[in-house]
């Protein structure tokens, strides 16, 4: 990598991040799902094992607990999706343009990604209203990505900057993840999402190399997706009559170690880089089993993804907006010297993983 390509990334300003204001406990939840699911399954101590197996201490819910139940239809949680995602994804933009010191008519382009709800407009024509964006901003909305869309949103942004260096994109994820669950599903994969996934919004502000004279955070140097032929059927959803119901295989934590080395090293090679010169991993948190399979496949030194572990407990998985929650804990942490490499990774429905180079 030549200075000149350094000069010429684009720059990650600032991560703005929003929560619902509702939060509930892990143990306030099994116990809501325990009588939810009293009279339908045979072991309830499963329910409270798988839960309290993802080390998730509570999450941020978009509605009050007691809301939930009146949303007996797919159309109603997407109108509930619709209305808080509207809220979440406004705070998230105006906190990530306020931190980076601009306002809302500086966004030359918008990419919003997100795989819990949908609505035509997209969101991001109702965000364009609420901010008061130029009515000559560039929406790209990205459905379906799921976990590995906030990695990749940042790696989409980031090229439109490379064609248009004096402009500002923005990232938004917003994932409302307790409105997708299935009240009558009784898998083992319902029940591990239930426990695991919550709800929030982040976005994040890049900046084109001409827009700012003095770097402040890290560049965007290159980026990677990588697919896997033939897995769709690890994760995503099966779009049913009552909507989104979960697929998730108990595959995916082989899947990482089968890959993300391989993967990894490539990238990084390409690079002229090894894992040794990789000061700061921000990882997607996508369950224990993951984060442990991360750590072992890449021989990651202790406290690596300390904040990825940190992040899980707290909010849960957010899904396409956990690793930008914590990219945004790390670049608040003033963590990172010049000249320092970062790497923010993420899997996700495709089978695919989706790798960015952080440079200082």
């Amino acid at each position: 990598m030549t200075s000149s390509d350094f000069e010429n990334a684009p720059e990650i300003l600032s991560v703005g991040r929003a929560l619902p204001p509702h939060y509930a406990d892990q143990e306030t939840l099994i116990a809501t799902l325990r009588e939810e699911w009293v009279e339908q399954h045979y072991n309830l101590d499963r329910l409270e094992e798988l839960h309290r197996a993802v080390q998730v201490s509570g999450r941020y819910l978009a509605l009050p607990i007691a809301e939930y139940a009146a949303l007996g239809s797919f159309a109603k949680r997407n109108e509930a999706w619709r209305r808080v995602a509207a809220e979440l994804g406004e705070s998230a933009i105006r906190s990530a343009l306020r931190a980076a010191g601009l306002s809302p008519g500086d966004v030359d382009a918008l990419f919003f990604v997100t795989v819990t709800g949908i609505s035509t407009p997209s969101l991001d024509a109702t965000l364009v209203n609420r901010l008061g964006l130029r009515p000559d901003v560039k929406r790209t909305p990205i459905f379906g990505l799921g976990c590995v869309a906030g990695a990749a949103g940042v790696a989409r942004a980031s090229d439109y900057l490379r064609s248009f260096r004096d402009q500002v994109s923005v990232l938004l994820s917003v994932e409302l993840c307790s409105l997708t669950l299935q009240r009558k599903d009784l898998s083992v994969a319902n029940m591990v999402a239930s426990g695991l996934f919550g709800d929030g919004a982040a976005a994040v502000a890049l900046a084109g190399a001409r827009r700012h004279d003095s770097p402040r955070g890290p560049r965007v140097v290159a980026a990677r997706s990588v697919f896997y032929p033939d897995t769709e059927r690890v994760m995503g959803w099966e779009v049913i009559d009552g909507g989104f119901k979960i697929v998730l295989s108990a595959k995916v934590p082989q899947l990482v170690m089968q890959n993300i080395r391989r993967d990894v090293d490539s990238f990084l090679g390409a690079q002229g880089l090894d894992r040794t010169r990789i000061a700061h991993w921000i990882a997607h948190t996508g369950g224990p089993k993951v984060l442990q399979a991360f750590e072992s496949a890449l021989e990651l030194p202790a406290q690596s993804l300390e904040r990825s572990w940190r992040s899980l407990s707290e909010t849960g998985n957010l899904s396409s907006a956990s690793v930008l929650f914590v990219l945004g804990e790390f670049l608040e942490a003033s963590a990172a010297r010049p000249d320092d490499y970062g790497l923010l990774l993420a899997m996700g429905p495709g089978f695919c993983s989706e790798l960015v180079l952080l440079r200082w």
